[in-house]
């Protein structure tokens, strides 16, 4: 099914949709975790648990280096792996909560301007010397970026019900009938990306 745009854009199917969709239920999600462990003294946030990457701070800083990884590939930024220099560029929660949230912002823009023909478009990603670029289209690639952004929350959400701070639920972004549970914090999505997109417009 292809949905036609009345605001005379090109026209958008059904999986180009989707990901804006998953998208928007990333930037959803991660403003439920973050407000949960904005609650955390600095000590709590960095503290040694059990997990892949063992605290709040190095799973929450991964998260959003991979995400920047990515989203470099897609609009041919030039970054690289550089991006991974500095392991966890952003220490305290706070700082690292706005960084995830124009990430955020920034991926659903762009997904919001896809058709279907960019979906076959294929990127270059730098995987470094030893195995050197690859070519991946732009529809395997957001996929497995919302699959890693979910993977990994999950074990932020394990690490949280170790701490005095109740983990959020994560799961009310989809159906109709749980549209009133995530009334007020689509709400404060929009006000934030009209806030950023303040912020960006040209003197």
């Amino acid at each position: 099914m292809v949905r036609s745009d009345s605001r005379g854009a090109a026209p958008r199917d059904a999986l180009s949709e989707h990901f804006s969709d998953m998208a928007r239920n990333n930037a959803w999600s991660n403003l439920r975790l973050y407000r949960a462990c904005l609650s955390l003294s600095d000590e709590a946030f960095a503290a040694h648990r059990v997990s892949f990457f063992p605290s709040l701070q190095l799973t929450l800083n991964h998260i959003l280096l991979v995400d920047r990884y990515y989203f470099d590939a897609l609009i041919d930024g030039g970054q690289g792996l550089t991006i991974f220099d500095d392991e966890v560029p952003y220490p305290h929660a706070a700082q690292l909560w706005q960084a995830q949230a124009d990430s955020d912002h920034a991926l659903l823009s762009f997904c919001e301007s896809l058709t279907a023909d960019d979906l076959q478009r294929e990127v270059q990603i730098d995987r470094g010397p030893s195995i050197g670029v690859q070519r991946e289209r732009i529809g395997n690639v957001l996929p497995h970026v919302f699959v890693h952004q979910i993977h990994h929350r999950g074990q932020v959400h394990a690490m949280l019900s170790g701490t005095a701070i109740a983990p959020p639920q994560l799961d009310e972004f989809f159906l109709d009938a749980d549209a009133p549970l995530r009334a007020s914090e689509m709400r404060e999505l929009e006000r934030m990306r009209e806030g950023r997109a303040e912020r960006n417009r040209p003197l």
